[in-house]
């Protein structure tokens, strides 16, 4: 990876990185005098109506000091134990409402998102606990991580936090999102809790591998994830479940790459320039393959369940696609006003028949086979490895007939409407859907070989 330049571990490729993503003096104070005013009014509030909050407390980036430029904020309205769960959601997102003028999202968890002085903030009610064993709902282990994190950093460690969490961003592997699939925050602070430093976690990283497994306080139960690493906090659970298996693989070869060649593209990427319409074109003609795009209205839900219904729904179609010999090569999506998702496909149209093998002649079944298929209009079975065979005329020759039949019982997002479903072959896609999307599917580089 190079020299070092200085005395904490950083190249100086990596130090000209630090100074750019740390937040100055002005921008520290700011934020702290915003975060106080928060605390300030949701106190206020909590007393004006006599609510059982218990504490109100800074978690995540922010009280950890970790953050990069324009962090969220969460804050956490704490409630004893002995609050009934029904009392704790109804106070706790009373508060996140009149605070914030906040909407109310359900993940696992109900919580209440807003603004606050021009900072994003999670406002969420949980319990108070000493112990993770004791959880009675799923984001209460999110302080005791805090305070983990807290008694864990050294002097120099919150910069070499940043520079992970830089170097995550610019490969897009940083964030526990359905969108991103990835490494949360915490994760990343665990990283450099373990190894030491963002030179040692990178080193680490090169040599993972699927089934990595990673002990910072134990060993919890196997879990046949991608990546594991137990909480410390709860060694029952497994801090990178959300990663999957391709953002872990981005992760092992952008390390790799980065420590045969640093750059600044690793932690800066350049933003890939949309080919022309004309090359995209050229390029389909080219491999000799088709696009389809597949367009839902887009649900009146929060923005991390669309994320996980497009993959879901990305995953199903490909798999009839490939069900009925279209054969996915690569697919992308997004989502906008309305949800896209792009399929490049080895045929599109395909032949009208195709050869069908049936059971080895000697089966007693294969009397069944050849009754079905006697008076077959492309021909009488015929024998081939040992086994009979049969031409029969394909159910779709289209993939998007195919695809207007047969979406809505291929497994899609239970959110995503198939009646509002439309459907553009290879000539509709390239004419109608953004080159930037086109490019992203058609120009799969890497972001720091841009």
């Amino acid at each position: 990876m190079g020299d070092t330049a200085d005395g904490r571990g950083f190249s100086e490729l990596e130090s000209e990185i630090i100074e750019k993503i740390t937040p100055d003096e002005r921008e520290i104070k700011a934020l702290e005098a915003s975060a106080k005013r928060l605390e300030a009014c949701t106190k206020e509030f909590v007393d004006k109506e006599n609510l059982s909050v218990s504490e109100i407390r800074f978690v995540g980036s922010y009280a950890k000091g970790t953050y990069l430029s324009d962090p969220d904020l969460d804050l956490f309205l704490m409630f004893s134990p002995d609050i009934p769960r029904k009392q704790l959601e109804q106070e706790g997102l009373l508060v996140g409402e009149k605070i914030l003028d906040g909407k109310r999202l359900y993940a696992e968890h109900p919580y209440t998102r807003g603004f606050f002085e021009g900072h994003e903030v999670d406002m969420v009610p949980c319990y108070i606990l000493e112990d993770a064993k004791k959880l009675k709902t799923s984001v209460d282990r999110t302080p005791l991580h805090t305070e983990y994190v807290l008694s864990r950093l050294g002097p120099e460690d919150r910069t070499h936090i940043r520079l992970l969490k830089k170097f995550m961003k610019g490969i897009s592997v940083y964030g526990a999102e359905p969108d991103v699939r990835g490494f949360s925050g915490y994760l990343c602070e665990l990283m450099i809790i373990k190894y030491g430093g963002f030179g040692k976690a990178i080193e680490a990283v090169s040599d993972w591998k699927e089934g990595t497994v990673v002990e910072i306080e134990g060993r919890g139960p196997d879990t046949g994830a991608p990546l594991t690493v137990y909480d410390p906090v709860d060694p029952r659970r497994n801090a990178a479940s959300a990663v999957h298996l391709d953002t872990l693989s981005r992760f092992i070869v952008a390390s790799k790459a980065y420590l045969e060649e640093p750059s600044e593209r690793f932690f800066f990427p350049v933003p890939r320039t949309p080919l022309p319409s004309e090359e995209l074109e050229r390029k389909t003609n080219l491999d000799g393959t088709g696009l389809l795009t597949v367009i839902f209205e887009r649900p009146d839900v929060i923005e991390e369940n669309i994320s996980a219904q497009l993959w879901r729904t990305q995953y199903a179609l490909a798999k009839r696609l490939n069900d009925f010999g279209f054969g996915v090569l690569r697919a992308v999506h997004e989502a906008g006003s309305e949800l896209r998702i792009v399929f490049e496909l080895e045929q599109d149209i395909l032949s009208k028949t195709f050869k069908h093998t049936g059971p080895p002649v000697w089966v007693k079944h294969s009397e069944r086979f050849l009754e079905r298929w006697k008076d077959n209009e492309n021909g009488k079975p015929f024998i081939e490895d040992g086994k009979w065979n049969i031409i029969a005329d394909r159910p779709y020759i289209c993939a998007k007939d195919m695809i207007c039949e047969e979406a809505a019982i291929s497994g899609i997002g239970r959110e995503l409407d198939p009646v509002s479903m439309k459907v553009l072959n290879h000539e509709e896609t390239l004419r109608d859907v953004s080159p930037e999307l086109l490019t992203e599917l058609l120009d799969p580089r890497l972001s720091w070989e841009i």
